[in-house]
């Protein structure tokens, strides 16, 4: 199986072996990314949003598995902005359509935290609407007393080549993440 076609399209499961644990299915939706190796071109199955948000959990958790910063792709990939313009999914206006730029702000000291992390723990659950899922999920990372909580809202997209599937719309730092400001 071949993991650089369908990073997008995760499903993880832990009682395998780690190249083994992932699996993916297809969709035809359009392709928003560089040509770098990342593509668009094989997208997930209808997950419900817990499972959308949980499988992007675990590709965090093991990032840089099955190639470095693989798990950001994976967010990159389900994340519902437009890549042609400023997007609030970490809260303030950041331009994100390059890949690039979306893989720095994990690498910011607030978001790095997911990057590898070690525990994790659902807070709160809450769907604000039949199309709109938010979850609040505490983080323990691999640093000593590196905890934080984020909030996932994951939007599900009606009609078009997207309809059924669960986007992230944002993924929110508890605090002020970029107080002193982020070069991305």
């Amino acid at each position: 199986m071949s993991f650089a076609a369908s990073p997008l399209s995760v499903q993880f499961q832990a009682s395998k072996p780690l190249s083994l644990r992932f699996r993916a299915c297809a969709a035809d939706v359009p392709d928003f990314f560089s040509p770098s190796g990342i593509s668009r071109s094989l997208f997930t199955c209808h997950f419900s949003a817990e499972e959308a948000v949980r499988y992007q959990l675990d590709a965090l958790m093991f990032n840089d598995q099955p190639r470095p910063d693989y798990g950001i792709e994976v967010m990159y990939r389900f994340a519902g902005f437009d890549p042609f313009e400023r997007s609030t999914y970490f809260g303030p206006f950041f331009d994100l359509g390059q890949f690039e730029r979306f893989r720095r702000i994990f690498h910011h000291s607030s978001y790095r935290v997911l990057l590898g992390h070690r525990e994790r723990k659902i807070l709160s659950s809450l769907n604000v609407k039949e199309n709109c899922f938010k979850q609040r999920v505490w983080i323990r990372g691999t640093r000593p007393e590196e905890e934080e909580v984020f909030q996932f809202t994951m939007v599900q997209r009606v009609g078009g080549s997207w309809d059924g599937y669960w986007l992230t719309e944002s993924l929110l730092h508890d605090g002020d993440s970029f107080s002193g400001g982020v070069a991305y």
